[in-house]
């Protein structure tokens, strides 16, 4: 029997390799996008290689919208097996060049986007007593570099926020993980918001020259482990080194450790 699974911002980038991916393993895959152009894209790719796939236009911020699309899928589906909230977006700069505007952006977008989908589509799966949700956050949730405060905290509050969720629906056979992906070629950067000169510019250079990694291989790692039914994906190995050890070094050794490691870490206007 074919499951279903729908993923926001599953029109580009992350979003389209889980989008990709899960229609690999047979899911029928609804994509949840502003971006309709590119979302067609991605369902004509996958309905060429024989899967399922249909575009459904959703604005995170928007609850009306939110609602739509949960109407629109119970008549089309009556079920969810697994929803993937991946839509995000980037933000960087200090202190000084991050106005609450600009915060207030990213955290609605990033955080109580998020909070929006899951207090809508978390009572179908509590009336069908099992589903699983994905939460993509980031490794600058667990181990944060500076000159992205806004970006950071948005994707620890998505850690903590899953942790809780995990905990919180694990009675209504609901399994809930979050994933934390390091950097690696993304269209990420077409959504960064920065006032700081080069930080913008410094970050592209991050998600396109640092890694290996592809995005078809962080898509399979996470949807690996959800299957799995682990709870944490970190994607990258020094990510996970770096994050071995925050938990392992006192917290002043480890922040003495970061500071040496990132003292070049800087723009260039």
């Amino acid at each position: 029997m074919n499951k279903n699974v729908l993923i926001t911002g599953g029109a580009s980038g992350l979003g389209e390799a889980l989008a990709l991916h899960y229609a690999k393993q047979n899911f029928e895959v609804c994509i949840a996008d502003l971006n309709s152009e590119r979302a067609h894209k991605v369902v004509d790719s996958i309905t060429k290689s024989g899967g399922k796939a249909f575009f459904l236009p959703c604005d995170i911020t928007n609850e009306a919208d939110i609602e739509t699309l949960q109407q629109q899928l119970q008549s089309r589906w009556s079920t969810l097996d697994v929803l993937v909230n991946n839509a995000g977006v980037a933000t960087g700069g200090a202190l000084e060049f991050e106005d609450i505007e600009q915060w207030e952006w990213v955290l609605n977008i990033n955080v109580l986007g998020m909070v929006r989908m899951c207090r809508t589509f978390v009572p179908m799966m509590k009336q069908q007593s099992a589903g699983k949700i994905v939460n993509i956050a980031s490794q600058a949730g667990i181990t944060p570099a500076p000159l992205m405060g806004s970006y950071n905290a948005s994707k620890a509050a998505v850690v903590s926020f899953s942790e809780t969720m995990h905990l919180e629906l694990a009675d209504d056979n609901i399994h809930v993980s979050v994933a934390c992906p390091g950097f690696f070629s993304t269209n990420l950067d077409e959504s960064m918001r920065s006032k700081q000169p080069g930080v913008a510019k410094l970050v592209s250079k991050m998600l396109h020259n640092s890694s290996d990694i592809t995005a078809a291989q962080v898509a399979e790692a996470i949807y690996q482990d959800s299957e799995n039914l682990k709870f944490m994906t970190i994607t990258h190995k020094d990510g996970r080194t770096a994050f071995r050890m925050k938990r392992w070094l006192a917290p002043m050794r480890y922040l003495a450790m970061m500071k040496k490691q990132l003292k070049n870490f800087k723009p260039r206007a």
